[in-house]
C-alpha cells in the first residue's frame, strides 16, 4: 500500500497497515504534520458543538476514541477540565446543562469525570456561574509522528520530503512515481493507494491521477493565537460568542494560553495564514472574558491550518460536518479521505483498510511508542527523581513527549554534560541527534514547532545555530 499524506490521518492509515502485517510505505511532500495536522485546537474531544447540529454519531465515535487515545498515549494525551461560562444573553442554562448531560451520557465508560455546575474566577476579581466537563488535551505534532514512528518500527517505510508525481494502472498494480526534495526519483509498484494528503486530497486526484475531486472539498481555515498565560489555573474555558460559534482558551506549555479558534472559508490549500480580522476576533473574544485589553503585540505565536472538509452543502463554515468521507474507485483501488480530525484518526484508519478488504492491527490495543510509561503525573515525577540533574521543566517536557522512550533518550547520562552541547532551553544535542535519527526531522523549525514546541522560547538566534548544526548532521 502507498499512502500519501504525512499528516494525522496518513500516518495512522500507515500505523494500521503496519501493525496488520502489510507492506505499507508512506510518502510527505513536507515534515510530519507540518500543515493541518499540527495546527488543531490540541484537542482529542468528542466535539460538545456537534450536538447543536445532531451529530450524535460523530459525537459517541469521538468519545469512544477519546478512551482509547488516554489509554494508549498517556504521555500525549491527558485529561483537561473544561468551564463553560455561563451568560444569559446567550444560550439558556437549561439547554447547556441538558447539552453536558447528553455529553456524560454518550461517553459512558470513558473514566473521566461528569459534568457538574460551578462558579468560575473571570478576571477583574469576578465570579461568574459555570458548569465544569471534562475532555483532553494532545500534542498534535508529535500524535502524528508517534503513529509514523509505529509504522517504521513493525516494517513500513517512511518518507518525508517526498512527493507521488504520477500513478499509472497496469497489470502488476499502481505504478508510481516519487521524487525527492533533493530532485531524486523512484518507482514503487503498489497494489493499493490511498490519498490521505489533506488540503491538497483534491489536487492529488486533478493532478496525478486525472480525477475530479474539488466538488467534494470544503476549504476552512482554522485560526490560532498563543499568548502568555491568562490565569493561573490549569482549566480551560469555553466561551460562547454572539455569532454562535465557540472559542477556547486553553493553559499551554506551562507559561501560555491557547486561543482558538475561527471557521473561515479558504481558497487554496496553503491559505493558512490568520488575518487581521481573525486575530481580532480572538482577541477580542478572550479580552471581553478577562476584562483584559490585550493586543497584538502580546501576541507570541499565531498559525492557521485549512481543514479539508468534506463538503455537506451547509451555507455556514461552522457548521459543516467534520466527519470523514471515503471516496474507493478503481482496480487497483485508489481510496481517498475527505475530512476528520485528530481525535478519529485511528478508527478512520481502521476503516480504510476494511474498506480495501485488508485486516488492520489492533490499533486500539497496541500502545504508542512511549505509551507504556502509564500515567503521565507520576511518570514525570519518576523521571525528575531519576535524572535529577535536569531543570524539572526539561525533564516533564521530555517525559511528556516520549514517555517510557525518555530512557532511549537519555540512556546513562549521570550529568548535564553527558547530554552535550544545550542549544537553549534544555534542548540538549543529544536529543537534537535523537530527534533527527529516529524522527525525520531535518531542520529547526520540525524541531522548535513540530517535535518540541520550544519555539515558544528560542530567540532567531538560536533558531539559527540549530539550523547550522543540523545542516551539519544532512551532510
Amino acid at each position: 500500500m502507498l499512502v500519501v499524506g504525512g499528516g494525522i490521518n496518513g500516518a495512522a492509515i500507515a500505523r494500521a497497515a503496519a501493525l496488520g502485517g502489510h507492506r505499507v510505505l508512506l510518502v510527505e511532500q513536507g515534515d510530519l504534520g507540518h500543515a493541518t495536522s499540527s495546527a488543531s485546537t490540541k484537542l482529542i474531544h468528542g466535539g460538545l458543538r456537534y450536538l447543536e447540529q445532531f451529530e450524535f454519531k460523530l459525537v459517541r465515535e469521538s468519545l469512544k476514541e477519546r478512551a482509547v487515545m488516554l489509554r494508549i498515549a498517556p504521555h500525549l494525551v491527558s485529561p483537561l477540565e473544561f468551564l463553560i461560562p455561563y451568560d444569559a444573553t446567550l444560550r439558556p442554562w437549561p439547554m447547556l446543562r441538558a447539552g453536558l448531560l447528553l455529553y456524560d451520557l454518550l461517553a459512558v465508560g470513558g473514566a473521566l469525570p461528569r459534568s457538574r455546575a460551578v462558579r468560575a474566577d473571570a478576571g477583574g476579581g469576578r465570579s461568574v456561574r459555570a458548569l465544569s466537563y471534562w475532555d483532553a488535551r494532545v500534542d498534535d505534532a508529535r500524535l502524528v509522528v508517534l503513529n509514523a514512528l509505529d509504522a517504521a518500527e513493525h516494517g513500513g517505510a517512511v518518507r518525508t520530503r517526498t512527493r507521488l508525481t504520477r500513478a499509472r494502472r497496469d497489470s502488476a498494480g499502481w505504478v508510481a512515481q516519487l521524487a525527492d526534495c533533493s530532485g531524486g526519483a523512484s518507482e514503487v509498484v503498489a497494489a493499493a493507494i490511498v490519498n490521505a494528503a489533506g488540503p491538497w486530497v483534491s489536487e492529488t486526484l486533478n493532478d496525478v491521477f486525472g480525477a475530479a475531486g474539488r466538488s467534494s472539498l470544503r476549504l476552512v481555515r482554522g485560526s490560532h493565537i498563543v499568548l502568555p498565560r491568562l490565569y493561573p489555573d490549569e482549566r480551560a474555558r469555553l466561551l460562547q460568542q454572539k455569532d454562535g460559534r465557540i472559542v477556547f482558551l486553553i493553559p499551554y506549555q506551562d507559561d501560555f494560553t491557547l486561543v482558538g479558534t475561527t471557521d473561515i472559508p479558504a481558497v487554496e490549500p496553503g491559505d493558512s495564514e490568520p488575518t487581521p480580522a481573525e486575530i481580532a476576533y480572538l482577541l477580542g473574544a478572550a479580552n471581553a472574558y478577562l476584562g483584559s485589553h490585550y493586543g497584538e503585540i502580546s501576541i507570541v505565536w499565531r498559525f492557521g491550518g485549512v481543514r479539508a472538509l468534506y463538503d455537506d452543502g451547509s451555507a455556514n463554515p461552522s457548521k459543516v460536518t467534520r466527519d470523514y468521507h471515503l471516496e474507493l474507485s478503481g482496480d487497483p483501488p485508489l481510496l481517498s479521505v475527505f475530512g476528520g480530525k485528530v481525535t478519529t484518526a485511528r478508527h478512520l484508519a481502521d476503516e480504510v483498510l476494511d474498506r480495501l478488504g485488508l485486516a488492520p492491527g489492533d490499533t486500539a490495543a497496541h500502545p504508542l511508542p512511549g505509551g507504556e510509561c502509564g500515567p503521565a503525573v507520576a511518570f514525570a515525577a519518576a523521571c525528575e527523581t531519576r535524572w535529577p540533574f535536569l531543570p524539572a521543566g526539561t525533564v516533564r517536557r521530555m517525559a511528556h513527549a516520549y514517555g517510557s522512550r525518555t530512557s532511549t533518550l537519555l540512556g546513562d547520562a549521570v550529568t548535564i554534560g553527558d547530554l552535550g552541547h544545550d542549544f537553549g532551553h534544555g534542548l540538549f544535542e543529544r536529543e537534537v541527534t535523537y530527534l533527527h535519527r529516529v524522527e525525520w526531522a531535518r531542520n529547526a523549525e520540525d524541531i522548535l514547532w513540530r517535535r518540541t514546541k520550544l519555539g515558544l522560547r528560542f530567540t532567531a538566534e538560536e533558531a539559527a545555530r540549530l539550523d547550522g548544526h543540523l545542516r551539519e548532521l544532512e551532510a
